[in-house]
Parts: C-alpha cells; sequence; structure tokens
C-alpha cells in the first residue's frame, strides 16, 4: 500500500518515543512522575461545568451545530478581546469557533499556501506549527530563537531568496517551550516586516494569562489594529483549564477568517452546543479561577526552580507559561533526547526533550509543572540522584 509523500515528514515524533521510554520504566516498576506534557492538571471552574450539565439536558443542543449557531460564543470572545485589549472586533466576520487552537493552526495553512511555498516559524516551536505546513505540502524556514536574543527572532536573517517564496509568519508568545514573552514593541516590528513582504502574520496565543510577576502579555492585534495581515489563536485550555473539551477560537482579518472557515467547512462541524455553552460560561463569568490558577503555576515555579537550584541545577526563572526551559549540562548538553530517555528509565521523571522542538532547542530539556510542589520537590530530589550517578556529587 502507497501513502502520500506527505507523511513521510510526521513520522519523527520524540514525544512517540518518550511515551515509549516511560512505557519501558513503568514496566520495570518505576513510579511515573510525568513532566513532559503541558496538560493542566487543575480543574475547570464549577460555574462552567454547570453550563454543560445543563445543556445535556436540553435536545436543541443535541444537533449538528453551524456557524450561525455559534453567535453567541463569537459574540462573548469578541467581548473579551474588547475588554482585555482594547480592541473592536466584529463577531460576524472577525471570530471563529475552533476544536482547539490547534485545529486553526493546522488547518490555516492550507488556505495560505500552494505547494512549495515557505512558511516562517519559530525554532523551537510548538511541533503542530510545522504539521500543518507539511500538510500544505509548503516548505519550513526556521526562524532561530536563542537565549542570546531573548529567544526573538531576528527577522533580517531571513534570506532573501525564503522571503520572496514565503506566505506566512507563524509566531507564539508567551513562548512553548522556552517561556520567553514579547514586547509589543517587537509584535510592532513584526506587523510591519509581514505587511513589507506580503506575508500573513499568525500568532498562537494560549498563554495569555499565564504570566507572572507583573508581566504582561500583549496581543498581536494591538500592533495590527486594523487588522491588515493579522490572525490570533486563543484556547481555553490553559486559562480556564478546559484542555480536554477542546473549545477555542480564531480572531482577526476577516479575509483569513472566511479563508479558514472555508477550510473548516470542508472538515468538520463544530464542537457540542454545550461546550461553547460552558466556554461562554467560561469568558463572561467569575474570572477569579483565572488569577488562581496563574498563582498555582507561579507557586509551583518558585518551588522548582528553587529545588533544582539547591542540586546545582542553575535553571532562570520563567516569567511566564507552564513550563521551565533548562538548559543541560555536560555530558547531556547535545542530546536531550539521551537525557530524558536515561532520566525516566532510571528515576522514573520524564520530561520532553528540547530537540523535540526543533533544531535549535537541542542542548535544553523543558518540564511541565503540572504536579503539587511536594512532587515537584521529589522529582527534583530524583534528579539529584541521577546527578549524584553521573557527577558523584
Amino acid at each position: 500500500m502507497e501513502f502520500a509523500k506527505r507523511l513521510n515528514f510526521l513520522q519523527a515524533n520524540v514525544f512517540a518515543d518518550m511515551d515509549k521510554a516511560k512505557a519501558i520504566a513503568r514496566a520495570a516498576g518505576k513510579e511515573i512522575i510525568d513532566l513532559s506534557l503541558g496538560s493542566s492538571d487543575l480543574a475547570t471552574a464549577p460555574h462552567v461545568i454547570d453550563a454543560i450539565a445543563q445543556s445535556l439536558h436540553d435536545p436543541r443542543t443535541h444537533g449538528y451545530l453551524l456557524f450561525n449557531g455559534t453567535q453567541k460564543f463569537r459574540q462573548a470572545a469578541a467581548n473579551w478581546y474588547e475588554q482585555k485589549f482594547g480592541i473592536a472586533v466584529d463577531p460576524e466576520t472577525e471570530v471563529l469557533p475552533l476544536i482547539g487552537s490547534q485545529e486553526g493552526t493546522a488547518h490555516l495553512p492550507l488556505a495560505i499556501l500552494n505547494p512549495g511555498d515557505y512558511a516562517l516559524l519559530l525554532d523551537p516551536g510548538y511541533p503542530s506549527h510545522a504539521g500543518g505546513v507539511y500538510l500544505a505540502n509548503g516548505q519550513i524556514y526556521p526562524m532561530p530563537v536563542l537565549a542570546e536574543n531573548a529567544f526573538l527572532p531576528v527577522f533580517e536573517d531571513i534570506p532573501a531568496t525564503v522571503l520572496a517564496q514565503s506566505k506566512m509568519m507563524v509566531l507564539s508568545y508567551p513562548h512553548n517551550p522556552t517561556s520567553a514573552i514579547a514586547p509589543l514593541t517587537f509584535f510592532q516590528t513584526a506587523v510591519a516586516f509581514c505587511q513589507q513582504h506580503n506575508l500573513v502574520l499568525v500568532h498562537d496565543f494560549p498563554y495569555v494569562d499565564m504570566v507572572f510577576d507583573e508581566q504582561v502579555a500583549p496581543s498581536v492585534l494591538q500592533a495590527d489594529v486594523d487588522k491588515s495581515v493579522s490572525i490570533e489563536f486563543f484556547t481555553l485550555s490553559k486559562s480556564y483549564n478546559m484542555g480536554g473539551f477542546r473549545v477555542g477560537y480564531a480572531i482577526g482579518n476577516s479575509q483569513l477568517i472566511q479563508a479558514l472557515r472555508q477550510v473548516k467547512a470542508a472538515v468538520d462541524f463544530n464542537q457540542y452546543q454545550g461546550i461553547l455553552n460552558g466556554a461562554i460560561a467560561a469568558m463572561t463569568g467569575d474570572q477569579a479561577g483565572v488569577e488562581a490558577a496563574k498563582d498555582t503555576f507561579r507557586q509551583r515555579r518558585d518551588t522548582f526552580i528553587t529545588a533544582l537550584n539547591q542540586i546545582g541545577w542553575l535553571v532562570p526563572t520563567p516569567s511566564a507559561t507552564m513550563y521551565i526551559w533548562a538548559k543541560l549540562p555536560a555530558p547531556w548538553s547535545s542530546n536531550s533526547i539521551e537525557f530524558c530517555t536515561h532520566l525516566v528509565e532510571a528515576t522514573g521523571v520524564a520530561a520532553s526533550p528540547g530537540a523535540g522542538f526543533g533544531k535549535f532547542g537541542e542542548g535544553y530539556v523543558r518540564f511541565a509543572l503540572v504536579h503539587e510542589p511536594a512532587i515537584l520537590k521529589v522529582a527534583a530530589h530524583k534528579i539529584s540522584e541521577l546527578f549524584t550517578e553521573k557527577f558523584g556529587l
């Protein structure tokens, strides 16, 4: 049986390999502390669950849900953006519900790229951004995001020959995996660059609320108030602990929204009306849970950073997200997969190798803060055992 050549680009999956390593460690009797996946362990707010539960008993919510049936959700999303960022949004033409923002980032390239066109992606970056480009038979130009540049890309380094064939740029700040925040001035530069080179500017924005120490995460639409080239993706997975409900939306340039809507119409309907009712309750209801979640991850960050520092692994304190991006010590500084495989097999602590996020992620490891502080301390202690084994500390 012969399959499409585009699947060749989707075969390598470091995270699938890490799942195998976790299974081997579990079979060997190791108790797994899984810090490899960014799936929040916090509960969805009761008023959100109540809205979904009430919908279950309403037979009007049980059928297919087409675009016109999502009007209340789109209005809630538009109001949320206007209140948070001072951006006026038309819910009819500038908002599109999505089954999680990953649906949008994966499908948008189908609406923008012709075969052979380039997409400019962050490296390291979220793996699904590359997957959507490959499905569209596009090419990827990786924009390095390095510590010496505050994990921001340098647009001037993009070759003119690549720019001539490029159709889109994908950004995502606060950044997964590095936890970097981009200032508004950076987005203003990015918008001007994309306008100059006729690029669509895509901003994946899941960690807008997961920002600490009085830092602020701007929307790209604050830099592109006319929505001339930009589209932004928001998910309720992080801010509202609704990852399993798969609900998000695209917001931005009306032509881009319409183009993505055309692709979506060929692939799926919307999710269950009750889930959107829960999302409306999340965006319009009491926001205390958002602040509580942020405080929880800030406390976990501080606990884990302190514990790592105490064992001699000096890691910068991130200002955003639910991750720690840690530079690996020698002899693992050029083989993050080997480190993570050995770590889980030896100690039961699972992390994500930086190489899984791109070439320029090599030499780092990402820890997801998805356990209580006491368990994070245990994880750090187990890591210290590995360091003792390796370095005799």
